[in-house]
């Protein structure tokens, strides 16, 4: 029986071989490939970053193969864009690419060695450009700002400060901030306590017998400044 079995597998791989015909094989596989490349990169949930922008970047992997494409790939050419913050990419069969964008956004404009940047949700320092869009943008200034403005502001943000009131941001070494207001009110903060600080400003801001100080003052622990 073994010995049937073993004449018969000899007898297949004879026929496979006395019929192979590399060319043609070749062919079948140039068939297959040109199935599969990719000619269409889709790119979605993108609204800073221009899609123009996007497929530029990515003209490289156009027509090759969708299977041989990996996340790096895409990933690699796209990581100087500004306000990119990471990609999700998925393969459509069997030639379709789709990117889902996911952006950081500007959340204030920075002044550092007298060059103006916009300073993104993730920290990241972007040469100013005029865009209409950020008009309402507050400016920030102080040596080393941009490390720790992110960190401030989601502060303020969870104390109930009314952000969108301030016009610009001070930083100074020791750690502690100053905010101008949009009526030129400034409001001197502690380097320590600060969401106390904070909570106790929310609150004189509402005060009407706070309306007419111009400068209020919260660096002594305990006490109120005012001028």
């Amino acid at each position: 029986m073994k010995k049937n079995f073993r004449i018969v597998l000899l007898f297949i791989v004879f026929i496979f071989i006395s019929t192979f015909n590399p060319n043609k094989f070749n062919l079948i596989l140039e068939k297959k490939n040109t199935y599969f490349e990719i000619e269409n990169i889709i790119i979605v949930n993108n609204s800073l970053i221009k899609t123009n922008e996007i497929k530029k970047k990515l003209d490289e992997i156009y027509n090759k193969n969708i299977f041989l494409i990996k996340k790096s790939d895409v990933e690699e050419p796209l990581k100087e864009i500004n306000f990119l913050k990471k990609i999700e990419v998925k393969k459509k069969y069997p030639n379709t690419v789709i990117i889902k964008i996911f952006e950081t956004r500007p959340v204030a404009i920075l002044i550092k060695d007298k060059v103006k940047y916009f300073l993104d949700s993730s920290s990241n320092l972007v040469i100013f450009q005029k865009n209409e869009n950020f008009n309402e943008l507050p400016t920030v200034f102080g040596k080393g700002s941009e490390n720790y403005f992110n960190n401030f502001l989601n502060k303020l943000k969870d104390n109930n400060f009314p952000d969108k009131k301030i016009k610009n941001y001070y930083y100074f070494k020791i750690g502690r901030w100053d905010l101008k207001l949009l009526n030129n009110k400034v409001i001197k903060l502690p380097d320590k306590n600060i969401d106390i600080a904070i909570k106790k400003s929310v609150e004189l801001l509402e005060r009407r017998d706070f309306e007419n100080y111009k400068i209020i003052d919260l660096r002594v622990d305990g006490k109120i400044i005012v001028e």
